[in-house]
């Protein structure tokens, strides 16, 4: 286990519910939330200016109500900082990934935002940093550039006392099928984490690998190291399962964006209050709820597995 520093984990505190497991709201897409505001013509619909306010909005009626909110350093920062829009208990984290990605030789490789490093996220006021990368474990040339990436980052955020947050997408090999993509998923993840924790991974975020023996398996590759799920754009009452067979099986909570806020996005500031109020609010306390109960209820389930400490 990668054992997390004094600084460290303070920061992860600030991330959690009351039960100590991981809630954080991820507001950190650019194009994805411009594409789901309402109004716009595709993503290019929407001005930088819009998504801003967009996202101040975001943060004033929904992720304030959670322990952490994920920004990112290009729209959302240091705007909602500056402006006090951010309250002062509701943790920052940074992400430090650009939009897309880069293929070389049909791997994905993550685009970093320009200038952003462990010193900048706390200039930005940042609590922990996350970063997402692109990972298929079962090709050698993704795993070496990767692990070399992960492994220069995780040493800068320790230099700094900074908590990282490392992120894994998996993704479909131009040829493979979906079948054979949707066949694998579950081993990705498992693989991916194992990976990310021998390269010096002390936070995961990892999508939902398909199953509760999945979860375990994944919870066992990450020897003791939390992992949060990610919603992955599925609807809210999908994800919400997700998140409590998850727990169950060993993960230590969620970071959700798109099944909270993703048809609450509204053009104008008055239609975004009331939806992010009413719509988005109600179901992060249902997954904070989810949460913390399904810690309790794996904790006295018999032969049940282990959450992380």
């Amino acid at each position: 286990m990668n054992t997390l520093s004094t600084l460290e984990r303070r920061a992860f505190s600030r991330l959690t519910t009351p039960a100590g497991r991981m809630l954080v709201v991820a507001a950190d897409q650019r194009n994805g939330m411009k594409a789901v505001m309402n109004g716009a013509e595709g993503p290019e619909g929407i001005s930088v200016e819009e998504l801003a306010e967009a996202k101040s909005d975001l943060v004033a009626h929904l992720g304030n109500h959670a322990p952490a909110i994920l920004l990112d350093p290009e729209v959302a920062l240091p705007k909602v900082v500056d402006e006090g829009t951010l309250a002062a208990g509701t943790a920052l984290v940074v992400g430090m990934d650009a939009s897309g990605f880069e293929t070389v030789d049909g791997l994905r490789y993550t685009r970093y935002v320009p200038g952003v490093t462990a010193a900048t996220v706390r200039e930005l006021g940042g609590d922990a940093a996350k970063m997402l990368w692109y990972l298929r474990p079962d090709q050698p040339a993704s795993v070496e550039r990767v692990a070399a990436e992960m492994e220069a980052l995780v040493a800068d955020c320790e230099a700094a006392g900074l908590l990282l947050i490392v992120e894994i997408l998996t993704y479909r090999l131009e040829d493979e099928s979906p079948e054979e993509y949707a066949a694998r998923i579950g081993q990705l993840v498992v693989d991916s984490a194992r990976v990310s924790v021998e390269h010096g991974a002390k936070v995961l975020k990892l999508a939902y690998p398909g199953s509760a023996q999945a979860c375990a398996e994944v919870s066992a590759a990450a020897g003791g190291v939390p992992w949060a799920v990610l919603s992955a754009g599925v609807d809210h009452a999908t994800f919400v399962e997700q998140v409590r067979t998850a727990v169950e099986h060993g993960a230590a909570g969620a970071m959700a964006g798109r099944s909270l806020w993703k048809d609450s996005l509204a053009m104008t500031a008055g239609e975004r209050e009331e939806l992010l109020s009413t719509r988005a609010q109600p179901r992060l306390a249902e997954l904070s709820a989810t949460i913390d109960g399904a810690v309790r209820d794996a904790a006295s389930a018999p032969g049940a597995v282990g959450v992380p400490a």
